[in-house]
């Protein structure tokens, strides 16, 4: 499996952006994809993940009902809609991926940054 996040930049307060992730599936299927983020001098915290087959989701208490997550399995691709941004959202974000038969995110996309300016 290989993961390619795009779409992040720089944005005002209050502002929205959607970040993309296009997933190359080959062999083991998917069960999660899952959002993350990491702030300057943080660690990496959990946003949001969707099950791949049923497209039930969760978030994270600090970005539900601003942020929402979707897949398109027809082109293979996981989107994380957000609206209202903060100044605390600013972080670098991955998708990432929970392969089929194991028990953790294990497949990690490259990030992309996210800037929210207050």
């Amino acid at each position: 499996v290989q993961l390619q996040a795009s779409g992040g930049g720089l944005v005002q307060s209050g502002g929205s952006l959607t970040l993309s992730c296009a997933v190359s599936i080959r062999g083991t299927g998917i069960l999660f994809m899952g959002w993350f983020r990491q702030g300057a001098g943080k660690e990496r915290e959990f946003v949001s993940q969707i099950s791949w087959s049923r497209g039930s989701t969760s978030y994270a208490d600090s970005v539900k009902g601003r942020f929402t997550i979707s897949r398109d399995s027809g082109k293979s691709t996981v989107y994380l809609q957000m609206n209202s941004l903060k100044p605390e959202d600013t972080a670098v974000y991955f998708c990432a991926g929970w392969r089929l038969g194991r028990s953790k995110y294990e497949v990690w996309g490259q990030g992309t940054q996210v800037t929210v300016s207050s």
